[in-house]
């Protein structure tokens, strides 16, 4: 017999602007759903955690660096960066509303709440796309984990940022020697040679093995300047 909490169990269901949004508990974890497709859930944050260190081990050493987080999903990047006293500004750009209220108000809140308080922190409710596109702000360090990579978009707005073009718009809001690390489900050496193409030096990719599959993986690469 499957015992009860085996089955997801649905806290919360939203339509945004995006398309359909869930928030599950399964068991001890937490779940993300969007559209359909499973994006994250509370049981690891390795990879996450890989995502900030690696970029900011890749900068050049200046003090109190700021970072752009794209995508605030459970909270793992927020919160290892914010518990770094090393960063400076720490802003997240979220576009789902849900997600965010599950934060400031929600379960999710259990994750989020020290680096919320924190005064470096800012979250902007904003399509990334967007966002890189029209901010006049810049930043030493981008860290994107806004879908499951390169090749697994949760909408296909998305597609174009992962292009050369949607590479060059990221990089504008990098400082000179700034880092640029994405998140994948999967590496993509296809994509490595995407950020070559948009200008990225020192472009490599850290895995992060996994029980079972393909390694998760952050591609990481550095604006010129």
């Amino acid at each position: 017999m499957t015992a009860v909490h085996d089955s997801p169990v649905v806290l919360d269901r939203r339509h945004g602007p995006y398309g359909e949004v869930v928030l599950r508990r399964h068991g001890a974890l937490l779940q993300i759903i969007a559209n359909g497709c499973f994006l994250m859930d509370t049981s690891d944050g390795r990879s996450e955690r890989l995502l900030v260190d690696a970029a900011y081990a890749a900068l050049d050493g200046r003090p109190a660096p700021d970072v752009l987080i794209g995508g605030l999903g459970v909270g793992f990047s927020l919160a290892h960066a914010a518990a770094d006293p090393r960063w400076g500004r720490i802003v997240v750009v979220e576009r789902e509303p849900a997600v965010i209220g599950w934060h400031h108000h929600g379960p999710l809140s259990e994750l989020s709440a020290a680096a919320l308080a924190d005064p470096r922190t800012e979250i902007v409710e904003a399509d990334l796309v967007s966002y890189v596109n029209e901010t006049s702000d810049t930043f030493d360090a981008l860290c994107l984990d806004i879908d499951n990579g390169p090749a697994w978009t949760v909408t296909e707005d998305n597609d174009g940022l992962y292009s050369t073009a949607g590479l060059l718009a990221c990089a504008r809001v990098l400082r000179p020697g700034g880092v640029f690390a994405v998140w994948s489900a999967r590496p993509s050496p296809e994509f490595e040679g995407t950020m070559r193409n948009a200008g990225f030096r020192q472009v490599r990719t850290e895995e992060v093995p996994v029980a079972r599959g393909v390694p998760d993986a952050v591609h990481l690469g550095v604006r010129p300047g």
